[in-house]
């Protein structure tokens, strides 16, 4: 079976796997920025030209390394099962929606973690991705 991406579908992919790709190698700044304003680092010489402390446990520094983590856990399926999907020729109006509310999921999942908001932005972006699947599973079946 050859796949047959239409150009509209895959430019829809490249457009918000760009966004989320974006996001996940930008997460660092939020990590960089908790280091310098509570003055922990991972190593000595940073601490040093920093004029703060090695600490590996500092609440803020740690939040946002798991803001980060919880992106590489969810954006990376999202891309291999959104490109998957793409191949199942879906209606170019419903991947659109399956990727938007993805994305926006995302960044209101990283808001509320961040401000230790309520986080149930992950809902429906694990539902997109169970859809995802569950079509591509019948596609490809």
């Amino acid at each position: 079976m050859a796949l047959n991406i239409s150009s509209e579908l895959f430019n829809l992919y490249g457009f918000y796997a760009s966004i989320l790709l974006l996001k996940l190698s930008t997460n660092f700044i939020l990590t960089v920025r908790a280091r310098i304003t509570q003055k922990v680092f991972p190593n000595e010489e940073d601490a040093k030209k920093y004029k703060g402390k090695v600490d590996f446990n500092n609440d803020d520094v740690e939040r946002t390394r798991r803001i980060h983590l919880n992106d590489m856990e969810n954006i990376i399926p999202f891309l291999f099962l959104a490109f998957l999907y793409i191949g199942t020729n879906p209606g170019s109006t419903c991947a659109k929606y399956h990727f938007l509310v993805f994305t926006l999921c995302r960044f209101v999942h990283t808001v509320c973690y961040y401000f230790s908001l309520p986080r149930i932005a992950f809902i429906p972006a694990v539902l997109v991705n169970v859809s995802m699947a569950v079509q591509c599973i019948i596609y490809f079946m």
